[in-house]
């Protein structure tokens, strides 16, 4: 959400810079009031489509910035035949989940269910290889059930441990 701001903040200043100019330019005055009210509507259309973006899952082909991502944790997917197969991802190094979006396609759905019924039967989680390569082999497995993680150990007591003793002269 933080980048969302800077984001709009940059179009602001780029949109104000260029209605100065545009007051500055030796034109006519319907021109340059007409740059202003322009680059004035493009400012609260930024905000608006910025924050429409934000409640949409992002087609995996767009993403560009984390193309390098070696696997993801599938937290959360829905899978709409004929049309896409949305996924919302966990990635390391990220604090909250990214929502994407894979074009359909029916191995990759096949490939999906089988790992939530394997990760379901284990206790564990669905994830996904390379989720960002565009690969033109569709038989390659992307989906996998991992195992469950193991429990944490427990901690070393740090007394002695008590020992039974019998009461002696007790009958």
């Amino acid at each position: 959400m933080d980048s969302i701001l800077y984001l709009y903040a940059i179009v602001v200043v780029l949109a104000a810079s260029l209605a100065i100019i545009t007051v500055w330019a030796p034109r006519k005055l319907w021109v340059r009031v007409t740059a202003v009210v322009f680059a004035g509507l493009l400012m609260p259309t930024a905000y608006a489509s910025l924050n429409e973006l934000l409640s949409r899952p992002k087609p995996m082909s767009l993403e560009w910035a984390r193309k390098s991502v070696p696997e993801a944790t599938v937290v959360g997917s829905r899978v709409r035949e004929g049309e896409a197969i949305y996924l919302w991802l966990q990635m390391a190094g990220l604090d909250e989940p990214r929502a994407y979006m894979l074009p359909w396609s029916k191995n990759l759905a096949k490939q999906l269910h089988k790992a939530q019924r394997e990760a379901g039967k284990r206790g564990g989680a669905v994830g996904m290889r390379m989720p960002f390569e565009a690969t033109l082999d569709q038989s390659e497995q992307r989906f996998y059930a991992r195992p469950q993680a193991r429990p944490p150990l427990k901690p070393r007591p740090s007394q002695a441990p008590l020992q039974y003793q019998h009461p002696r002269g007790s009958s």
